[in-house]
């Protein structure tokens, strides 16, 4: 399964590489419960089943049959499984006595790793970092607000999908192997966290703004209360009520639940001139 022919990898002309790789923002054009992705996937790769199967009707059969399987995982890295699975399918057209069913297990085991660093990067790095200097330029009037947005968000996204899936099919299954043995993918995998919620701290700390106007009167001193909470920690209310909805979150109070709570509070709070 390590081992690639060099005529294999010439046989992705630039004509059916450029198909799947446009084909893979199609991933989720037909999600659906029962097999998540797995209509998008078939349809990514279907140009490589076709050449691959050309004079195997029977073999082309079964190959869609097995890409209509689940499949779910986060939409940037998954033609790098794209470009894995069509190596896999030339190896099993060439060698009869391989076990297809170790294509459909080795995309099943890179769902989790690979959504997780997806999931980390594109929605809680990208994402994030986007909209918050998109929203910065468009606070200004600026129109490069949206294309800030659309350029940070999606030039990574093309990037690891044109590599992902170059990676994915000249290199096979070893180079994950080689990623997994040598402790590269935790090592990244942990950066990729804590990156991720440093920028969710940004976030927190730039976009909330929760502050009290609260001041009282001491001795013919006046006590403003939000000067004495930014000297304890700067924006310590935004911080406490991040955490107090994150714990929320996590003992399954529903989203709904949570924001009418939340405009509930805040109404009653404001009308009464506790924050602000």
């Amino acid at each position: 399964m390590n081992g690639r022919t060099t005529n294999m990898a010439r046989e992705l002309s630039k004509k059916e590489f450029k198909s799947i790789f446009w084909r893979s923002f199609t991933l989720l054009g037909s999600f659906n419960y029962e097999r998540m992705e797995g209509l998008g996937f078939l349809y990514a790769v279907l140009p490589s089943l076709k050449r691959i199967y050309a004079n195997d009707p029977e073999g082309l059969k079964e190959a869609m049959h097995r890409h209509l399987e689940a499949f779910n995982m986060t939409v940037a890295p998954s033609p790098f499984v794209m470009g894995l699975t069509v190596a896999m399918e030339e190896q099993a057209k060439e060698d009869p006595s391989m076990d297809k069913t170790t294509i459909n297990a080795l995309k099943v085991s890179l769902m989790g790793p690979l959504s997780g660093i997806g999931d980390t990067f594109f929605w809680g790095i990208f994402r994030v970092l986007a909209c918050s200097l998109g929203a910065s330029f468009a606070l200004q009037g600026n129109i490069m607000g949206p294309l800030v947005l659309l350029l940070i968000f999606n030039i990574p996204n093309f990037l690891t999908r044109y590599y992902g899936l170059k990676i994915g099919y000249n290199q096979g299954a070893g180079f994950l192997e080689n990623l997994q043995s040598s402790g590269k993918m935790d090592l990244f995998t942990y950066c990729a966290g804590i990156v991720g919620i440093a920028s969710v701290g940004c976030l927190t700390a730039s976009w909330i703004g929760i502050s009290s106007p609260l001041q009282f009167d001491i001795a013919g001193n006046t006590i403003v209360l939000q000067e004495y909470l930014d000297q304890l920690c700067p924006q310590l209310l935004s911080l406490s009520a991040v955490l107090i909805i994150l714990k929320l979150l996590k003992n399954k109070v529903s989203t709904l639940k949570i924001t009418i709570g939340v405009i509930v509070i805040a109404f009653v709070l404001g009308v009464f001139g506790i924050i602000a």
